[in-house]
């Protein structure tokens, strides 16, 4: 099983802070952001290889930065794009990184600008036993009106997405995903059945929301804290929690 850490973005949102750093390197309390994430996959231990999939702009960045984890079996993978205009999206990112993999692996991936404090235990085993579908990690927000920046999903009582709501409007409930998807081996081809019926390969909620119309998708809800890493105000929570 491999990892794959979505780092191609070029934080826009966040320029007035982050300047020539991409997001994922930002630091929060003692550790940058991507940090956090490596910290989760030591600690389930069970991945051969982590995967970085990041731009030409903040290549270089993500390279020097693997150097500083010797431990780890890390590889940093250059999506050929310059400017945000030029962006492959999170689900163009896949389908990059998995049409250059010589064989078929099951995947854990994880958005660069995702931080959570709870373990993967948990979730993994839940991944395991529900294997071949997919696995969508999930968190309650307890806000409504912030659930209108997310995509929102609803459960069936065996954990089974029903239905799932790109940055609804009117959220049926503040549980949202969180850029966290585990895919079997088996489910890696959905993603060119995907492209070729909406002609697109840009964000990762569309694709989930393809997916759970079309073939078994589940949901393991996380506790604890968790922080999409979308502007300076959040940013600023992330920090002012994480401080040591």
């Amino acid at each position: 099983m491999k990892a794959l850490i979505l780092a191609g973005g070029y934080g826009t949102r966040l320029a007035a802070v982050a300047q020539n750093t991409p997001k994922p390197l930002l630091t929060i309390g003692s550790k940058t952001l991507i940090d956090y994430a490596v910290e989760k996959l030591k600690g389930y231990g069970q991945f051969s290889e982590v995967v970085v999939v990041t731009n030409n702009k903040f290549y270089e960045n993500f390279v020097q930065w693997a150097k500083l984890h010797p431990e780890l079996k890390i590889r940093v993978i250059n999506d050929g794009t310059n400017t945000n205009e030029e962006r492959l999206g999170s689900v163009g990112d896949l389908n990059y990184v998995w049409s250059k993999e010589k064989s078929p692996d099951d995947w854990l991936i994880i958005g660069g600008d995702n931080l959570f404090d709870q373990s993967l235990d948990a979730f993994m085993s839940f991944c395991a036993s529900h294997k071949p579908a997919v696995t969508i990690g999930l968190y309650d927000i307890k806000d409504i009106k912030a659930a209108t920046k997310f995509g929102v999903v609803g459960l069936d009582k065996s954990g089974k997405v029903i239905t799932f709501q790109e940055k609804p409007e009117h959220p049926a409930s503040s549980s949202i995903g969180m850029c966290l998807y585990y895919f079997p081996k088996e489910t890696l081809g959905y993603i060119e059945e995907y492209r070729k019926e909406s002609n697109t390969l840009d964000a990762a909620g569309s694709y989930i929301k393809w997916l759970s119309e079309k073939k078994n998708v589940y949901g393991f809800n996380f506790s604890g804290k968790w922080y999409d890493i979308g502007s300076i105000e959040s940013l600023n929570e992330a920090r002012a929690y994480f401080k040591v």
